[in-house]
């Protein structure tokens, strides 16, 4: 039997402006931990799951993210799509990767989210429900939330600080749960949904698709996860480095 490779892609292209001067003269996904560098600490998370083959967005600093994927000493194969032109957000930097990805699920993981999900549950999960695409979400305190059924199925999205909201499905109730920056995804959402320009958030698309598609939660209750988007959640992450480094 044929074994298919696992494939993810891991978003990279972000500016980091939160960190800042620790992103002036390098891009974010390069900014290390106890001397590792944010890429490298998720991409050891994927070998870890026995992913083979993972593209990575590059825009600021593209340069240095390909230098490092060239000399990465890694059992995977790493994929460069290069945005230097055009900063695509997350929505129309996956769509950009499309042609790296076959028929099956794959995972989209933000290159500062450090966790130690259990991605093999997440998949499974995923695959039971035969959803357009199964978002990592946590109960934790942020301002913008997903709002679920339920069942789980997203059903909305509102900001907390100013009361923005958007419904996309009628429930009785909302489950408000914070999203956690992993997705697993179905490849037939690049048939489902039209971007009308290139450059579009997957918040955007996740929401219109939900109108007449099931995406679903993963309720993660792994006992570590962080947005490394801060100067002080470094210095949270060094702490906890053991939870989530392998």
């Amino acid at each position: 039997m044929e074994i298919k490779p696992k494939k993810a892609m891991i978003f990279a292209a972000g500016l980091g402006t939160r960190l800042g001067s620790a992103t002036r003269d390098m891009p974010k996904a390069l900014v290390e931990i106890n001397g590792y560098p944010l890429l490298e600490i998720v991409l050891r998370k994927l070998e870890k799951f026995a992913y083979t083959d993972v593209v990575i967005n590059v825009h600021h600093f593209a340069d240095k993210i390909i230098d490092f994927a060239a000399h990465y000493k890694g059992n995977i194969n790493l994929h460069i799509s290069d945005e230097s032109s055009q900063l695509l957000d997350t929505g129309g930097g996956l769509f950009k990767a499309s042609h790296f990805f076959g028929d099956e699920p794959f995972l989209l993981h933000n290159c500062d989210v450090m966790s130690n999900i259990d991605i093999d549950r997440m998949l499974s999960q995923h695959l039971d429900n035969k959803a357009i695409a199964t978002l990592a979400v946590r109960d934790r305190f942020t301002s913008r939330y997903f709002l679920f059924s339920k069942d789980y199925i997203l059903s909305g999205w509102k900001n907390f600080t100013t009361g923005q909201e958007i419904i996309t499905r009628q429930q009785d109730e909302y489950i408000p749960m914070a999203f956690s920056g992993i997705h697993m995804i179905n490849p037939k959402i690049f048939q489902l949904y039209k971007a009308e320009k290139p450059k579009f958030s997957t918040t955007e698309m996740y929401l219109e698709l939900s109108k007449k598609h099931e995406i679903k939660a993963y309720v993660d209750i792994a006992d570590y996860w962080s947005d490394v988007g801060k100067p002080d959640d470094l210095k949270e992450a060094e702490k906890y480095f053991h939870k989530f480094f392998v």
